[in-house]
């Protein structure tokens, strides 16, 4: 049985025992959502996602690409893949890089 996460995304179709899942697991989030391409899915039951995004440099008044990537946790139920855009809600620490999970996966591009 899949609990309400409070966020406006689908309850994934499959079930999972992951005690760090936020649908079937006792994991709350809260606080950013961020969107993303997953980059690596190689460790386990994490994957990296890279975010682009454009900086103002106000001394010139122009825009300069920047990239960054975040570890989140990837729930066995979700189970993103390489190059899925993903949707992932911060919450309490997991390790010493991952503050994230997924929460929603798309369509590949």
């Amino acid at each position: 049985m899949a609990k309400d996460i409070g966020l406006d995304v689908p309850t994934p179709s499959e079930e999972c025992d992951d005690k760090n899942c936020p649908f079937h697991g006792t994991l709350p989030v809260r606080g950013q959502i961020l969107f993303g391409t997953v980059v690596s899915n190689k460790m386990d039951k994490t994957v990296v996602i890279q975010q682009k995004y454009d900086k103002l440099i106000n001394k010139y008044q122009r825009y300069e690409k920047r990239q960054s990537k975040i570890h989140a946790h990837n729930p066995p139920c979700i189970n993103a893949k390489v190059g899925d855009v993903v949707e992932i809600a911060e919450c309490r620490p997991l390790s010493k890089t991952k503050s994230y999970v997924v929460v929603k996966t798309e369509a590949r591009k």
